[in-house]
C-alpha cells in the first residue's frame, strides 16, 4: 500500500472500487490544523471529475499501471484499431478513452496506451504533431510584425488559427492538448 505522499498528477489510484487518474493535487497545512491533500480526480471509466481530501500519511490503493506504445491503423466505427509495432498483435481501443484527441491521430502515428491488466484505460498521444495547411486565403508576403491569425484548414480536416504569412502546403506544428499553432516547419 502507497500513501498519500506518493501521489502525483497523472498517477492512478483506487477509490470506493472506482479507478482514478489524478489530475491535481496540493498539500496544505491550514494553521495549527493537520496537514492534508485536497486531490482533483477523473474517473477513468466515465471520465467525471471529483475532489477528494486525504489526510497526510493515510494509505491509498495505487493499482499496477502497465503503459506499452502501439501505432495506429484505422478507425472502425466507434473504435480505434493500433498495432504493436514489434509482436504485430492489434487490439481494438473505445474512441471515448482517446476524448478529443481523436482528431489528432495520423497513419502511423506511435501511441502510449495504459493498461490495467488486459484493460486499456488510457491513451496518451504525442504533444506536439506536424501537419500540412490544406486551405487558407492567400498568405501575405512581408506581414510577419503582427500578431494577426487567420484560420487554416490541416489535412486531418482541423481547423486552427495561423499567421497570416501562412500559405496552402506549409506544414505546421500543433500543440495536441490545446489545439493551437505553434510554428511554421521547414520542410
Amino acid at each position: 500500500m502507497a500513501n498519500t505522499g506518493d501521489l502525483s498528477r497523472g498517477s492512478f489510484i483506487k477509490l470506493d472500487n472506482q479507478l482514478y487518474q489524478v489530475l491535481e493535487y496540493q498539500h496544505r497545512t491550514p494553521g495549527n490544523l493537520r496537514a492534508f491533500y485536497q486531490v482533483v480526480l477523473r474517473n477513468v471509466k466515465t471520465g467525471k471529475q471529483v475532489e477528494h481530501r486525504f489526510r497526510a500519511g493515510e494509505s491509498i490503493d495505487m493499482p499496477r499501471i502497465e503503459f506499452r506504445e502501439y501505432q495506429y491503423l484505422y478507425p472502425d466505427g466507434n473504435l480505434i484499431v493500433l498495432m504493436d509495432p514489434v509482436s504485430y498483435d492489434q487490439i481494438s481501443v473505445n474512441d471515448t478513452i482517446f476524448g478529443e484527441q481523436v482528431k489528432y491521430l495520423k497513419d502511423e502515428m506511435i501511441v502510449k496506451v495504459s493498461f490495467e491488466g488486459d484493460e486499456p484505460i488510457g491513451v496518451e498521444i504525442p504533444t506536439f504533431i506536424i501537419l500540412e495547411v490544406t486551405y487558407t486565403e492567400p498568405g501575405l508576403k512581408g506581414d510577419t510584425a503582427t500578431n494577426t491569425l487567420k484560420p487554416a484548414k490541416l489535412d486531418n480536416g482541423i481547423e486552427v488559427k495561423v499567421p497570416l504569412f501562412t500559405n496552402v502546403g506549409d506544414k505546421v506544428k500543433v500543440d495536441t492538448r490545446t489545439g493551437e499553432y505553434v510554428e511554421r516547419v521547414k520542410s
